[in-house]
């Protein structure tokens, strides 16, 4: 697949995730208005109206603005604002970063993205944004303190590689929405307690053929149970298996832009010796990032499970292909 073919594909996919979130909110909502207002005797789509809504305007919110709210989330500060108040140490980091980020962006035909710094010490780093126009790309402090310039310049061609080919429009939007999912569904379950009790006490007055009622009224009401339940589930496996693919094609491309394949296979090696997680990333940004924030055991190794469940490749599946790009591979 060229980069054509790999942003049109991405724009696709964009559009199938907006409409996918919006229609299991409105899943959500006839199921509220069917079994929790509707057993009070009259029937308003309330449920409905209110799902649908939030579902657009968090569709397009995280379209728009999706890119800002994982930035605020991660405490990431412009390398610009940081510049002002660093030591001199810390300014030559800065400075590399950006000379860093302006070389990969003219390799790569791109516009010089926003730079942010998140304030973490463990290494990491991320894209954002909708399209390469209104594109940020954030690297942790400890990004910067453990990589030299080589191994920098790996990772934010790969971050590019994301921007370039248009996943983070894609990953973005999945970030952001993740949250919503997990939201309604809450607010589902609530309404569901509020309303079970009367569905209950009117249950005795029925006929046989009002709402709810009879196995399809049962069924229907215990696969809406199960949407309530499984929703963030679904959202984050969602998120994962958008992401896991992704990371092979970036590690290739940042690859193409440097030239230099064992520069981006050192730093994942340094990255992957890491310890502690990455705790300023929450779990529903973990898919924009290089290496798994959370520091989970499912993203070690390849798997039906991990293939599911894992939001990232294993690191040392990803390694061995840079070095087999550098022609270092194992053998």
């Amino acid at each position: 697949m060229n980069l054509y073919q790999q942003q049109a594909s991405n724009r696709r996919k964009t559009w199938l995730v907006m409409l996918a979130f919006i229609a299991f909110f409105l899943i959500l909502g006839l199921g509220f208005d069917a079994f929790s207002l509707g057993a009070t005797g009259g029937f308003f789509p309330i449920g409905s109206v209110v799902a649908l809504g939030v579902g657009s305007v968090s569709a397009a919110s995280s379209y728009f603005s999706g890119d800002r709210a994982v930035l605020l989330s991660t405490n990431a500060r412009p390398v610009e604002e940081l510049e002002a108040a660093a030591t001199d140490a810390d300014k030559l980091k800065l400075h590399q970063l950006e000379n860093v980020v302006d070389e990969m962006a003219i390799a790569a035909g791109l516009p010089r993205p926003k730079v942010y710094v998140v304030p973490d010490a463990d290494p990491n780093a991320f894209a954002t944004g909708r399209d390469p126009e209104h594109a940020s790309l954030a690297v942790t402090r400890g990004l910067l303190d453990t990589l030299d310039r080589e191994e920098l310049q790996g990772v934010v061609a790969h971050e590019m590689s994301h921007i370039r080919n248009l996943d983070v429009r894609v990953m973005t939007m999945v970030a952001a929405l993740v949250g919503g999912v997990a939201l309604l569904s809450d607010w589902a379950r609530r309404g569901m307690m509020w309303g079970g009790g009367s569905r209950r006490r009117n249950s005795g007055d029925s006929s046989g053929d009002d709402r709810g009622s009879g196995a399809l009224g049962i069924m229907l009401f215990v696969v809406w149970l199960v949407a309530i339940l499984i929703a963030p589930l679904l959202a984050q496996l969602l998120a994962m298996m958008v992401s896991r693919r992704r990371e092979y094609l970036a590690d290739a491309s940042g690859a193409e832009l440097t030239r230099n394949p064992m520069g981006l296979a050192r730093a994942l090696e340094k990255i992957d010796a890491a310890a502690a997680p990455t705790v300023t990333v929450s779990r529903g940004s973990a898919n924009l990032c290089i290496a798994d924030p959370l520091g989970r055991q499912v993203n070690l190794k390849e798997s039906a499970w991990s293939n599911l469940f894992a939001s990232h490749p294993p690191m040392a599946a990803r390694i061995a292909a840079l070095k087999d790009m550098a022609f270092q591979g194992r053998g």
